[in-house]
């Protein structure tokens, strides 16, 4: 099944979130159309019309928006009042906002994980989920990337995401980056910004995309995510305990769903998927065998839109 069209949004939209943040949303599809929600990565990748490609126009109301700090979404890289929960309330929010009784959720990666938080305390309010390139912020999932793991695959790459830290700093490079990421001096903050970004934007394909190392590297974005992920990192997702998504992973029974992970994921590799979908009774796991972390890759983006075709009938 090939992908559909990228729609350009038919109407959006802010909602006052908190006395500090406001949020963009974006509306793509058919205003009468199956509620559905698609969430981003990061956190602080900010959304983008792409999504709209994995829904048919004719069938969906898809809401796409911008989490807090990032995107159009405003104070931009703010990192206070911004957790977790804080953005599981403002779907709810905007939810209702919109006026849905129920809506469809999709995410990858960040967007699996907040997908996931999101649905395991609202399940009633959640028809479908679709998750992709599965990521829970447990301490050993965030250890293999910026620790000890993935810098074995990718050591050209690894040996500049560390260039910038002091030898002495390294044995808790999360730590050292999230200091300098949250420096007063705003030059500080963007050189470490673009050093974490392009990491990131480097191993998140089965084939680099040096496009997208250079979208990574531009201020505005990385700034955002580096600032957000570096702030949700080492607050531990703001879990309320390691494990949390998966050990809670039961308040899914009952809502159809597909896990979707490539099997070449170096970012967020594949054992996780595997245990949340031994956890969630009842989903469906797609292992793409030829796709890495990104939703552009073509098996992965077929995946999608194949799982989210079959969530047409109510």
């Amino acid at each position: 099944m090939n992908a559909h069209e990228i729609t350009e949004p038919f109407d959006r939209g802010r909602l006052q979130v908190s006395d500090l943040h406001s949020i963009a949303y974006y509306r793509h599809g058919n205003p009468e159309g199956r509620p559905a929600v698609y969430l981003h990565g990061g956190p602080g990748g900010g959304s983008s019309p792409r999504a709209s490609r994995f829904f048919d126009p004719e069938h969906w109301h898809l809401i796409r928006f911008d989490q807090r700090g990032c995107g159009e979404s405003t104070p931009h890289a703010e990192i206070r009042e911004n957790t977790t929960w804080d953005l599981v309330a403002d779907m709810e929010r905007l939810r209702e906002h919109l006026g849905f009784e129920k809506w469809f959720v999709c995410g990858g990666s960040w967007g699996s994980t907040l997908g996931l938080a999101y649905a395991e305390r609202y399940p009633k309010r959640v028809t479908g989920l679709i998750v992709r390139g599965i990521f829970t912020v447990r301490r050993a999932e965030l250890l293999w990337f910026y620790q000890e793991g993935a810098n074995w695959l990718f050591p050209d790459l690894w040996d500049e995401f560390i260039a910038p830290i002091p030898p002495a700093e390294r044995g808790d490079l999360m730590s050292a980056y999230y200091r300098r990421l949250t420096h007063e001096d705003e030059a500080t903050r963007l050189t470490y910004a673009r050093h974490w970004s392009r990491w990131e934007g480097a191993t998140l394909s089965l084939r680099q995309d040096e496009s997208r190392v250079d979208t990574f590297s531009t201020p505005d974005f990385a700034l955002a995510f580096a600032r957000l992920e570096s702030h949700y990192f080492a607050n531990a997702g703001f879990m309320e305990y390691d494990g949390q998504l998966l050990k809670e992973a039961h308040r899914l029974k009952g809502i159809p769903g597909t896990i979707i992970q490539g099997r070449y994921d170096i970012v967020t590799p594949a054992r996780t998927a595997w245990e949340l979908h031994k956890a969630w009774e009842g989903s469906k796991l797609v292992i793409v065998p030829d796709a890495g972390h990104s939703a552009d890759e073509p098996g992965t983006e077929k995946a999608m839109v194949e799982a989210i075709g079959a969530l047409k009938l109510p």
